[in-house]
């Protein structure tokens, strides 16, 4: 969790830094990809106190509501995260983009002084060093997001980035690499937009960079509510995974057969484990309460994420 936490607060660290530039270079160009931009970067500044605050809240005790802890507030809030990217971040700036494409085709054509077009030379450097400025910073954030799921790649032997897209539990990680990614891809698609503007004299690049970046973030957004509805809707480990577990609780001495067995996701790197396993009838009650608790410790050490073991003897 402290590693999750040190990726958030450098991504919340970047893009408030960056919400405030972009800002300014807004107003001193009034550059609908800018604008794009801008929304952006607020929005990804407001969803890192959302992580923020589910990292806090999962941190809480287990209590009699919640005999499994509050682990999963981490995937609600990072459900919020995804919401807040597609409706403000992503359905702005799209918004704004196409009402900047549609402004284009007044009376007066492309280019002319009466359209949104970066008026003077400094001003254009302005929004220059600016989305240069945000690549700067976003890389940094990326960067760390990128090594924490790596290492977790490393760890549990996922192929790449895909699996551990699929597989991962650390939905905080996951947020922030997603949208780390998203905001490189963002100021790329601004910069490569406005000094098109400047160079063809021709506004509509900059209009239609930012409805890319508003389609771009509605579609990361909407990806990224799928991988936390598996979450949120209890998502049981990698069946590879189960295989392993499994095979630990039947190579043990004294059973002959598991009659169900079943994982699930209480939080982030927080599994628990229920096994209905049959044993010997040779084995006395003393044997058995001794095998259940060599099971449940063998099982802890074949993954690190069993947080809960609980396992029925069926006689």
């Amino acid at each position: 969790m402290a590693s999750s936490r040190g990726v958030v607060i450098a991504a919340l660290i970047a893009n408030g830094a960056i919400a405030v530039l972009k800002f300014f270079g807004f107003l001193a160009t009034g550059s609908p990809s800018m604008l794009s931009e801008t929304y952006h970067s607020i929005s990804d500044t407001g969803n890192q106190v959302f992580l923020l605050v589910g990292l806090r809240f999962s941190a809480k005790d287990a209590t009699r509501q919640h005999p499994f802890g509050y682990g999963k507030a981490q995937f609600f809030y990072a459900f919020l995260v995804a919401v807040l990217l597609f409706g403000i971040a992503g359905w702005e700036s799209l918004k704004h983009g196409y009402d900047a494409i549609t402004h284009l085709g007044g009376a007066h054509g492309p280019g002319t002084a009466t359209l949104p077009v970066v008026g003077t030379f400094d001003a254009f450097w302005v929004n220059v060093v600016v989305l240069l400025g945000a690549i700067g910073f976003e890389t940094y954030a990326f960067a760390k997001a990128n090594a924490e799921l790596r290492r977790q790649i490393d760890t549990y032997g996922w192929s790449g980035i895909r699996e551990a897209f699929e597989k991962t539990s650390d939905v905080t990680t996951l947020t922030a690499y997603t949208e780390d990614a998203i905001a490189l891809g963002g100021a790329a698609i601004a910069l490569v937009g406005v000094v098109a503007t400047r160079v063809t004299g021709n506004p509509v690049y900059d209009a239609v960079s930012a409805a890319l970046i508003g389609l771009l973030l509605m579609g990361f957004a909407l990806a990224l509510a799928w991988e936390n509805k598996r979450l949120i809707l209890g998502e049981s480990a990698p069946k590879e995974i189960e295989d392993e577990l499994r095979a630990a609780v039947e190579g043990h001495d004294g059973v002959t057969h598991i009659d169900a067995f079943r994982t699930v996701f209480v939080g982030p790197g927080r599994l628990l484990v229920t096994a209905d396993v049959s044993f010997d009838d040779t084995l006395r009650t003393v044997g058995i309460d001794g095998a259940v608790e060599e099971i449940e410790t063998d099982l802890r050490a074949a993954d690190d994420r069993i947080s809960f073991v609980y396992v029925e003897p069926e006689l």
